[in-house]
């Protein structure tokens, strides 16, 4: 299959993952597309090919290299996709050549892709672009980084000429509801370094992520009839809502905050008179920052329970993931390689920053220094989602690269 062939195929299967969800997967149509990559990689000829309980997928391009001590490197990208936005029955579209006009989404006509909105389509005159068809996303996030891997597989195993060291490939679940490598076994997965393929724009390379926090209150009211609640009653709800309505409106929000600015973001709010809750991701650059944010919102709470005798607020904090930067300072040269692999695929890198995080940000704490190469995915979670079929073939160069870059060094990690 070509690159577009694999592509079209991956985003018409369902693999949204459920934040709401207990188990593990979040849902088990994820490893629907799973085992399709299963087969296929042993279709491709490669070793050691599973898939596990979790719907973990592994594999290994075999060394063909005369140093012995060439490090393994992993190339990773996750199977679902988000749930902000309907993953259900993807129509892709392939715009071909395209025009630098507005592109009409055919299922729902108000759907506009605009260069207004969406600048980077400037640079994408000429281009092949895939879309969705407007009632759902694309799923370009990520399973552009998934068909990039599998393209690069499949031209390594017939390019023997290519010399490079063990080469092992990843493939996660449930990566958008931040349990991508909760399952993960490390001594299987045996690489020294990696990369996710889960990045933007052409050229970008990302070696630095938020630091992320969850933090839930929760907030207890007086409970009385209400034909008799006066002077007695304590509105729980009415706790909550003042709460987050004191919550800073200029700043400390994602609609307020850009480049390395962290923030407070409220994502829930349910209860009842009694007792209710609210629940925030806390998000920065500077792990120790998330600390004051944290300190901040526990006095706004107890400003808020100061001015209703009987009522009382608890809440609790939660590690989701911290800053990859923090781990590869201490191996500058895993991103320098990839912005080396892109110069000789005649690309201009960019060292980004992520205003999120990957399954880099984990897997590098977990031992695998492991910065975000791009993919050509844009307007992510969204009916606008978008991708370049030019850019992924850039990607899949971009690794091709980098693999002959790796073999000639001799650095080993964990």
């Amino acid at each position: 299959m070509s690159l577009e062939e694999r592509f079209l195929r991956y985003v018409a299967i369902d693999t949204t993952s459920d934040p709401t969800a207990t188990c593990f997967p979040s849902t088990e149509k994820q490893k629907n597309l799973s085992r399709l990559l299963s087969d296929e990689l042993m279709a491709l000829g490669l070793v050691d090919v599973e898939m596990d309980e979790w719907g973990y997928v592994f594999a290994t391009i075999p060394s063909n290299s005369p140093n012995s001590n060439a490090p393994t490197i992993c190339f990773c990208s996750h199977v679902d996709t988000a749930p902000d936005c309907s993953g259900t029955n993807v129509k892709p579209l392939v715009h071909r050549s395209y025009s630098g006009q507005d592109i009409v989404l055919p299922d729902d006509t108000t759907q506009r892709i605009t260069t207004e909105r969406h600048p980077y389509l400037k640079e994408k005159i000429g281009d092949d672009i895939i879309t969705a068809s407007g009632l759902t996303l694309l799923g370009a996030d990520d399973k552009a980084g998934v068909a990039i891997i599998m393209d690069f597989a499949e031209f390594i195993i017939s390019h023997p000429e290519i010399i490079h060291g063990n080469i092992r490939i990843l493939f996660t679940p449930d990566e958008e509801v931040g349990r991508g490598v909760e399952k993960l076994d490390m001594k299987k997965l045996n690489a020294d370094f990696g990369y996710t393929l889960d990045g933007g724009p052409l050229g970008d390379i990302e070696d630095e992520t938020f630091s992320a926090d969850a933090m839930v209150f929760n907030f207890e009211g007086v409970s009385a009839h209400p034909g008799y609640a006066k002077g007695k009653m304590v509105n729980a709800i009415k706790l909550a809502s003042k709460f987050v309505e004191s919550l800073p409106f200029s700043e400390l929000s994602p609609e307020t905050t850009k480049h390395r600015e962290g923030f407070v973001h409220p994502v829930s709010i349910e209860g009842g008179l009694e007792k209710a809750q609210v629940s925030f991701i806390i998000r920065d650059h500077v792990t120790s920052k998330l600390a004051q944010y944290e300190d901040l919102l526990n006095e706004l709470a107890q400003k808020v329970v100061n001015n209703f005798p009987g009522a009382s607020f608890s809440s609790t904090v939660s590690e989701q993931y911290r800053n990859m930067k923090e781990i590869l300072n201490n191996y500058p040269f895993v991103t320098d390689y990839a912005v080396l692999a892109m110069e000789k695929a005649g690309l201009s890198p960019n060292r980004s920053i992520i205003r999120g995080g990957t399954d880099g940000s984990r897997l590098s704490f977990m031992g695998l220094p492991c910065p975000n190469i791009f993919t050509g995915e844009m307007a992510i979670h969204s009916r606008h989602e978008f991708v370049s079929l030019q850019d992924m073939q850039k990607a899949v160069s971009t690794l091709v690269e980098l693999v002959q870059i790796w073999e000639q060094h001799d650095v080993k990690h964990g």
